[in-house]
């Protein structure tokens, strides 16, 4: 077996994967069901890995990762991956957030109109035969100022399904200028102005140290209106107590969450469970298990997207 061809596909994959990867020669190792450790015992063997969002590819993995030469994320998060140590180890680092923009922001709007118009309370009723029509009155977010607070990948096309639903859409993204070019509907605008004027945000960020709890109560305060937020980002963007605190008092008016700050229910301690209890029980909030990207659609995209990424690099360096 040459090692400088296997690679180590660690979960579920569109089939496109191994198609491409093998066009160019490498072996891969189908293991979805693996787990970190037993990762850490055999990638000494492999020159490159594809994960998702389970496997953690820290210092130590990389210090047994011999012949590793790329890491490969199906999706957009990075905070797995030690990336510094990577790039001293010289190790490349590929992700696909192109695969998955439009499942995340085709669910970040269904989560919104989902709330705005009582679909999962008056669905409940109706399965029971109770007929509420005032009850369930919704609201509309035509006229209504929209903050996307993150222009990338993922935000930006968000933006795209906002267009003609005749809100008012706000940007803000720390890194970027002038990234509204191609978005003429879209106004590029600064923190201040989405605190004074948004009626609703969603968020649209990497996890990092700097976004770590960036959205606590703090930061709902600022806001002149009472708001929803939509988070199909990272759960720990969010402090869930600090949310529930606002939620309580009313400053959030709603809320659609697709990520949290524990995603292993099975794992939560006394604390956890009560935080999660209260959570679960407001009427105003919309809750989905970490799906936003997950559709049978992005599934092959992020095959092949990563794929492409991957089979291009290794080209280059054939030529050089």
């Amino acid at each position: 077996m040459d090692h400088n061809k296997k690679v180590l596909i660690t979960d579920d994959v569109h089939p496109t994967l191994f198609k491409h990867l093998e066009s160019v020669g490498y072996h891969c190792e189908y293991r979805p069901e693996i787990h970190t450790n037993e990762v850490n015992q055999i990638i000494a063997e492999y020159t490159g890995i594809i994960i998702n969002s389970k496997i953690t590819v820290d210092k130590a993995m990389l210090d047994k990762a011999v012949r590793l030469k790329f890491i490969g994320r199906l999706g957009s998060g990075l905070e797995i991956i030690d990336l510094d140590y990577a790039a001293e180890k010289g190790v490349a680092v590929y992700n696909s957030p192109e695969g998955n923009r439009n499942a995340v922001a085709e669910h970040a709007l269904g989560m919104l109109l989902a709330l705005a118009n009582n679909f999962l309370q008056a669905d409940a009723q109706v399965r029971q035969k109770i007929w509420q029509r005032e009850a369930n009155r919704g609201f509309e977010i035509m006229g209504q100022r929209v903050g996307i607070i993150g222009f990338g990948h993922t935000g930006s096309t968000f933006a795209t399904k906002l267009a003609g639903m005749g809100v008012r859409v706000l940007a803000y993204d720390k890194y970027k200028l002038r990234y509204t070019n191609h978005h003429p509907y879209v106004e590029e605008t600064d923190m201040e102005t989405i605190f004074r004027e948004a009626d609703i945000i969603s968020l649209h960020l990497p996890l990092t140290e700097e976004t770590h709890h960036l959205v606590d109560l703090d930061f709902i305060e600022k806001f002149t209106k009472k708001i929803i937020i939509i988070n199909t980002s990272r759960g720990k963007v969010v402090s869930t107590q600090d949310l529930i605190a606002a939620l309580k008092s009313g400053k959030v008016r709603g809320a659609c969450l697709d990520v949290f700050e524990n995603e292993k229910p099975h794992t939560f301690n006394e604390d956890e469970n009560n935080e999660y209890k209260k959570l679960y029980e407001f009427d105003n909030v919309i809750l989905t298990p970490h799906v936003a990207g997950w559709t049978l659609e992005s599934k092959r995209r992020l095959a092949e997207v990563l794929t492409e990424k991957i089979t291009s690099s290794a080209r280059v360096k054939s030529s050089e």
